[in-house]
């Protein structure tokens, strides 16, 4: 299927206010076309027609663009590290700690972090949960899961943080205080300010250089000084101290004084 993206990709900023032009390419057209392909449409001028009159299409469309693979715990090991510092890190600079879960997903990543607050009884901490898609963030703020979702939580922690109903499991509402999910487009939206803490994992992989230098970029300015950022396991940031960030941990970077 010949497509035509030099329509398609201003058409959907326009229209749609999402930036195709800042993912890699390869990897987004080729989603795309798939996504096209479960449709009756032959050309992408169809495609957006289609995506105008019919609001499951373009949901559909906007879901499909949004990577929602995520664990509780993904990977466990960093996350222990980012637990020391909360403790020894931010704990002592900040007498009320702000954490962003930036492209939230699911609600895996904020739930895990409000159990690691409960858990280190850190009580002056609130959690912004933010994501592109208006669907998934519904789903999270449900926090309704399979119990494969959950497999890296210990049994202490299964049975402390959820209630199994039926053959799902659901999140406490303790837990759930901790958190306010929002709709956040990474790519076109205020960022937020005065942060503590930002967890922002496993996106800016799909991001051209250019577009990731410029979130790395909003998301320091979002940082307080001291504050830290926590990023994915394949998100190694070279030359941190262009964004006014200094590496401290694996995959921990602190917004320099």
């Amino acid at each position: 299927m010949n497509l035509n993206f030099d329509f398609f990709n201003p058409w959907v900023a326009k229209n749609l206010g999402i930036r195709l032009d800042a993912y890699k390419q390869r990897q987004m057209q080729r989603r795309i076309q798939n996504l096209v392909a479960t449709t009756k449409a032959k050309t992408l001028e169809e495609y957006a027609d289609l995506l105008v009159h019919d609001d499951e299409q373009r949901a559909a469309f906007i879901e499909h663009l949004t990577i929602n693979v995520t664990d509780f715990y993904r990977n466990k090991e960093l996350f222990d590290s980012l637990e020391e510092h909360l403790v020894k890190t931010i704990m002592p600079q900040f007498k009320r700690i702000k954490i962003w879960s930036a492209a939230c997903s699911i609600g895996s990543e904020p739930y895990t972090l409000a159990m690691i607050l409960d858990k280190k009884k850190i009580a002056n901490a609130q959690i912004v949960a933010t994501d592109i898609d208006q669907a998934i963030l519904a789903t999270a703020r449900q926090g309704l899961y399979r119990h494969q979702d959950l497999r890296n939580l210990s049994a202490n922690e299964l049975n402390q943080y959820f209630t199994k109903v039926g053959d799902m499991y659901q999140v406490d509402s303790s837990l759930k205080s901790k958190i306010t999910f929002k709709q956040h487009d990474l790519l076109s939206d205020p960022y937020e300010k005065k942060c503590q803490v930002i967890v922002c994992r496993n996106v800016t992989i799909y991001f051209t250089p250019i577009t990731r230098d410029e979130v790395y970029q909003k998301l320091s300015a979002a940082l307080e000084v001291g504050g830290i950022l926590f990023t994915g396991a394949t998100e190694t940031i070279n030359n941190p101290e262009q964004f006014g960030l200094t590496k401290i941990d694996a995959f921990i970077y602190q917004k320099k004084k």
